[in-house]
Order: C-alpha cells, then structure tokens, then sequence
C-alpha cells in the first residue's frame, strides 16, 4: 500500500509546453497503461459543453458538497448534453473525471481547459536501471501534469502549470534527476505525495 512520491521536474505558465514536456516524459516509460485519468476544475457553461463533447463517459460532480433542505446530500445528475445553459449555469462550478484511451484526447483536453485547475495522469513503468540499481515500479510510475497548480494533490491554484515524476513510495531522487535532466530540468523542490 502507500501513494507515489511525486517529483515537480518542469513549471511554466504555457499549457502547451507543459504538455509537450509531460509527453517527452512519457515517451521514457517502457509500459504505459492503455488510458489516462483526467481531472478538471469547470467553472463555467462553455467549458462543461467542451469536456462533453471532447471525453467519452465524463463524469461530473459538484465541485462542493451541496446538501438538500432535509440535509441530504446531492448529486449532480443532470444530462449535460439535454439541459440548456440556463439550467446548468446555477450548478457550476463542476468537476469533471474521466478515464479514456491514452494518446486519444490528452491534447484536445488541455486545448479545452479554463482557468480552473486540472490534470492528466499517465500511469506507467519506468525502465530498469541495471547501471544505477533503479527498477521501475508499475503502481507508482507515470508522468502528471497539474494545470493552475504546483501540487500533485490539487492543493491550490497557481497560474503555472507543473509537470510531475511519480515513482515508487519510498522516493527516488536519482531518478527523478534523470527524468527532469532528459527534458533539460532539473527537480523543482521537495518530493510530495503522489497518487
């Protein structure tokens, strides 16, 4: 059991870079798994209609507890695609997660995003490491990028976006080292936990 240990290795405020980067990364995993998780903070009508359009099966949920007049709690289940803006403006924001094939909307996705925060997950393995004693861990490996955020937990807003190294539960700086080096970085601070 345990979560990752999480790397930030690449900051910036360009969403497009930080993705290209994220991808750089992902390029070095030996597996990668077949879908990538994603994340995103919907702050208003439009952004919500253009996460519909672009993800299969999204999921949305109110972005803070909402509770009923008997204190029960409630959920969104309207269907995004049959209620018109003016019946779904009074429930934002939203927060959307999905799962879809990797390589099939990462970038249609962080096209879409608004000013809330974000992310896609890659889980992964990193290759061995015969040279360095490394192996790759396949529950804790893969790259994140946190859009609007410089923590792995969604933690708070930020206007950069950054880019994360997951690796195994007990940290592997050397590695991370390795991983940030290849995209011309190096680790930007203190290991945090991951997913």
């Amino acid at each position: 059991m345990g979560n990752s240990q999480a790397y930030p290795v690449f900051r910036t405020t360009d969403a497009s870079l930080a993705y290209a980067q994220a991808e750089r990364l992902c390029a070095l995993l030996a597996t990668r798994e077949e879908e990538v998780e994603l994340f995103a903070e919907l702050r208003t009508v439009t952004e919500v209609r253009r996460m519909a359009e672009i993800l299969p099966r999204p999921v949305f949920e109110y972005a803070e507890e909402r509770t009923g007049p008997k204190g029960e709690d409630l959920w969104f289940d309207l269907d995004v695609a049959a209620t018109d803006d003016t019946a779904l403006r009074p429930h934002l924001p939203l927060d959307l997660m999905a799962k879809a094939p990797a390589g099939s909307v990462e970038e249609r996705f962080t096209a879409a995003l608004g000013r809330g925060m974000a992310s896609v997950d890659w889980h992964g393995l990193w290759p061995d490491d015969p040279a360095a004693e490394l192996s790759g861990v396949g529950k804790y490996d893969g790259v994140q990028i946190v859009f609007h955020g410089d923590e792995a937990q969604w933690e708070r807003w930020t206007e950069e976006h950054t880019v994360f190294v997951h690796v195994d539960k007990w940290g592997d700086l050397p590695r991370a080292r390795k991983l940030a080096a290849h995209i011309g970085s190096e680790v930007l601070g203190e290991v945090q936990l991951g997913w």
